[in-house]
């Protein structure tokens, strides 16, 4: 009997173990029927918007343009010209042991061998030729020792009173038959210092001033030789003082505007002729060859 009992509650619990398994997935799919009945799935998929479309060619990787090789260079007319750029003309073959040195900042009197204005273009090569002779230890420069030089910037007169512009470099000296490399600048011209390099025609600005100032003067003392002359007809007092009112804001719109006016005035040319005299200073050290 016990053992009726003992099969029995062994097979209850076997059915139970079987059974119920089933009834939760029946439970879970009676769930998911009714979400179906409320929500179309497909129905929500067409809802949703379309993915941006991209080209075949596009490329996540993109590379970054690789710049010009050749940049854009200024006009040569215009650049200013380097004397360090021209030392590949010279000999370069020097033992600087055994050259004699010319120290940096020795002057030479020497005359121009060319006719030289600020119209003459940039880039220009002339030479100059000394006129007494440098001595130095070891060595003496002679008379007649020509020195090449080159225009490294120029221009003609400009508005506001500049005047003209001429800058000169010395580049190289002649000497013993050999061109040799020379740094040098001009620090006079015509007996007349020059600075920075630089000869400059006359700035004509205020000068500028003083004409506009000189033409209103010279209205005005017409206004009043004109005034005074009707002064003397007695039918010409009335209109007399007309000519010196006339005159005297002619005048004063010319010297209030003069400082105006002036800014339109150019500058003085510059014109040097061949055979005028400069004096050149060295600006580094000369290594002449025996």
């Amino acid at each position: 009997m016990k053992s009726l009992i003992n099969k029995t509650l062994s097979f209850i619990l076997a059915i139970n173990f079987i059974v119920l398994p089933a009834i939760a997935f029946e439970l879970d799919t009676s769930v998911d029927e009714e979400i179906r009945k409320n929500y179309n799935p497909s129905a929500i998929e067409k809802s949703l918007p379309a993915l941006p479309k991209t080209s075949p060619t596009q490329n996540s990787n993109k590379t970054l343009p690789t710049p010009p090789k050749n940049l854009p260079t200024t006009d040569s007319s215009k650049a200013k010209i380097r004397v360090k750029n021209m030392t590949n003309s010279y000999s370069s073959v020097i033992d600087k042991t055994t050259a004699i040195r010319i120290k940096k900042g020795t002057k030479f009197k020497v005359k121009s061998n060319a006719y030289l204005a600020d119209s003459t273009r940039t880039g220009a090569t002339f030479r100059f030729t000394t006129l007494t002779p440098v001595t130095q230890r070891y060595v003496t420069i002679p008379t007649g020792t020509v020195f090449d030089a080159i225009v490294t910037d120029s221009h003609t007169p400009q508005i506001t009173g500049n005047g003209g512009l001429l800058e000169i470099a010395v580049t190289g000296i002649n000497y013993n038959g050999c061109k040799l490399y020379a740094n040098g600048k001009i620090t006079k011209a015509n007996h007349k210092k020059i600075f920075f390099n630089s000869i400059k025609g006359k700035h004509q600005y205020w000068k500028g001033v003083s004409r506009q100032i000189n033409k209103g003067q010279n209205f005005y003392n017409k206004t009043q030789r004109t005034t005074n002359k009707l002064s003397s007809n007695p039918f010409g007092k009335i209109i007399s003082p007309i000519p010196i009112i006339f005159g005297t804001v002619v005048y004063t719109f010319n010297f209030v505007g003069s400082p105006i006016f002036a800014i339109s005035a150019k500058g003085g040319k510059l014109s040097i002729p061949a055979g005028s005299e400069f004096e050149i200073k060295l600006l580094e050290d000369v290594y002449l060859q025996q």
